[in-house]
């Protein structure tokens, strides 16, 4: 029946997007098929109705997690004049509320330091994903060779997702919003804030 394919496929996705989110709040071993079959309203072995494997389900959430922030960022920039797409995706991404909701980030912040533990199959499915990112990124920067574009790109890429997570481990206070405006401050050259310096007493007998 079609119904019964279409359901399956609508099934298929649903679980896919709800451990995309799982991945990304508590990481590639924080996802429990039992949960998540459960969350979906389904029992265990229903699981592999679905997915070959355990594997096959982290890759196909790793990829949907990637491709929707590539996606997040073509659809805020889409409206904006070339010469300020690169500064609004920094802003967004270096932003608290980036911060303050993983499950719904980006994927690289609370997934790549655990990638290279993954299987080659996954490194694979990341390592594709991730030369997206870069190559949409590198679009964003204007009156740049393509070569220059595309290490400026991997180097601004690198820059954000190190601030995003030092700035998740710092909490969520003082220190935690320092670190995302120090991020924002180098990706778009903004200098640092210099403090008036405080004249010292001559020392006695000088």
């Amino acid at each position: 029946m079609r119904y019964a394919k279409e359901h399956k496929q609508e099934t298929h996705d649903s679980i896919v997007k709800k451990a995309s989110v799982k991945l990304r709040e508590r990481g590639a071993h924080g996802i429990g098929v039992a949960d998540l079959m459960k969350e979906a309203g389904l029992t265990h072995g229903g699981f592999y109705a679905h997915f070959a494997s355990r594997e096959a389900l982290v890759v196909e959430a790793f990829v949907y997690a990637m491709e929707r922030s590539t996606a997040a960022w073509r659809k805020k920039t889409e409206p904006m004049p070339p010469e300020e797409r690169f500064a609004a995706i920094v802003e967004s991404y270096l932003s608290s509320a980036h911060r303050d909701d993983p499950g719904r980030g980006c994927a690289l912040p609370a997934l790549a330091a655990e990638i290279g533990r993954e299987s080659v199959k996954t490194r694979r499915a990341f390592a594709g994903k991730l030369e997206e990112m870069v190559e949409m990124l590198a679009e964003q920067i204007p009156d740049a060779s393509a070569e220059a574009a595309r290490e400026q790109a991997m180097a601004a890429l690198a820059t954000m997702v190190g601030t995003l997570v030092l700035a998740r481990a710092g909490g969520s206070g003082k220190l935690s919003d320092d670190i995302l405006a120090a991020g924002r401050d180098v990706l778009l050259e903004k200098p640092a804030p210099v403090k008036a310096r405080v004249k010292k007493p001559a020392a006695k007998g000088a």
